[in-house]
Order: structure tokens, then sequence, then C-alpha cells
């Protein structure tokens, strides 16, 4: 059988059981292309006779390239599965055991301590709290809570003569009512502080108090400022009433 190449038309004997009744993939050992040579077909109708095939076997081949058959196709491997390595565990080498148990169990934790931290700093915050409230921007709070912050260093004097009365609001309750003067006896300016009014029993225990913050905050030589307040709802009990300069909240 003559197979031929259709892309380099190199020629090529090869017999009829090189490509079988099914027929094969070859390869042109010149330019390497590849095709399928189907099975030489079998003409029945005009037979040779035994002479012709006799003489035609006589013949000498010619001396044509032997065909490469198509190599059979490689059978593939899957790839093995890769493997990472974390360097973040400890090294066998070094005596870890990867495979040692767990103990079985882990040191408890005192749960108290952490309460007790707990309970420190809520109460710190709180204490802080108070102190910016009394500090910072409340007039009369810490004098309704019967705290005063302490009386301070002034020049500034009450005149003698102050008023303190009860009266009868039309809104009903009963309304204590002061007022007063303060008098500047130096030559130079002075800062008024807050006058603070406190009210106690014959006793002289503290029954309550409040402040009042003066009309103006620095008073010229030789003058003077009136000041007046009033409280609802005060005590019968009260039959001292006290006067005094005290440091400033929020000023």
């Amino acid at each position: 059988m003559i197979l031929e190449c259709s892309q380099c038309r190199t020629r090529y004997l090869v017999p009829d059981s090189a490509i079988g009744a099914e027929g094969r993939t070859v390869r042109c050992a010149s330019c390497k292309h590849s095709w399928f040579q189907a099975p030489q077909v079998l003409d029945l109708a005009t037979r040779a006779s035994p002479a012709d095939v006799k003489a035609e076997a006589r013949k000498p081949l010619p001396n044509y390239p032997a065909a490469e058959p198509q190599p059979a196709p490689r059978a593939t491997t899957k790839a093995a599965p890769r493997v990472f390595v974390d360097d973040s565990l400890p090294d066998p080498a070094n005596g870890y055991d990867p495979f040692a148990p767990e103990p079985p169990f882990k040191p408890r934790r005192n749960p108290a301590k952490k309460w007790t931290a707990a309970a420190f700093v809520a109460g710190f915050s709180m204490l802080l709290g108070t102190g910016a409230i009394l500090y910072s921007g409340a007039p009369g709070i810490a004098a309704s809570l019967g705290l005063g912050l302490g009386e301070i260093e002034t020049p500034l004097r009450f005149a003698e003569k102050k008023d303190v009365e009860r009266r009868t609001p039309p809104g009903g309750g009963e309304l204590f009512a002061v007022s007063g003067k303060v008098v500047n006896p130096t030559g130079t300016r002075q800062h008024v502080p807050d006058i603070r009014v406190e009210l106690r029993d014959s006793a002289g225990q503290l029954v309550d108090s409040w402040r009042i913050t003066p009309e103006v905050r620095s008073l010229d030589p030789n003058a003077s400022i009136d000041f007046n307040s009033a409280k609802l709802n005060i005590p019968a009990n009260v039959r001292i009433v006290e006067f005094s300069f005290a440091s400033e909240i929020g000023g």
C-alpha cells in the first residue's frame, strides 16, 4: 500500500497489515504532518491473474522511507496535591509532638479580680463626675445640697442693714426673702464673689442654704451694690440667717 503525505507529497510504501482493516493515524517522517489513513478498498470486480500477481511480486520495491506511525497518546497522570506548610507551628524537630494530648483542664481565672477592678473604675468615674458638676457650671447645686465650698478672703463687707421676711406669693406656698448691700471700703477696685445665704435653727444647725450671684462682678472703690433673693418652702424652724462670701461655682 502506497501512502502519500498531503503536505509535502512524500510517498511511502507500507504493508496493508500496518494500516489494518479499521485504518489508523500516521505521521510523515519528513514534515511531521499527521493524518488518518483509511484501509485500501479492494476492487472485487477486476481481479488480477496469478501470473500478474507473480510478475508484480518480482518487481523491485522502490526505496521509499518507512512511514512513522503516530505514537500512542501518553497516559495523563494527575498532579500530586500541593502541601502547604505553616511556618508558625512549632517544629517537631525541636521536641514538639503535634499528637501529644492536651492537659485535661486549663487554669481557672479568678472572676472576682475582674469585677473588683471594674467596680473601682466605676466608682472613680462617679467621683470625677460629681466633682465636675460641682465645679463646672451648676451654680447653686452644691449650696442646695448643703455642700459649701468655704468662705474666701475679701475686703468687701456687708452693710449692717439686712432685710429678712416671709411672704405668701399669689401662687401659694411661703416665700423666704432676703436682701442687703455689699460695700467696698477700700480705695481699689474689687472683685465681687458669690453670696451665700445660710438658714439655721435655734441650735445653730444648718437647715437650708443657697447662693446669690451678684449683678456685677467688679465694684469700684468706696462703692456698693444691692442684692436680693428668695426661696420657697423654707422650714418654719429657721431662726438665724447668715451671709458670707463664697468661692464661685462655674465662675
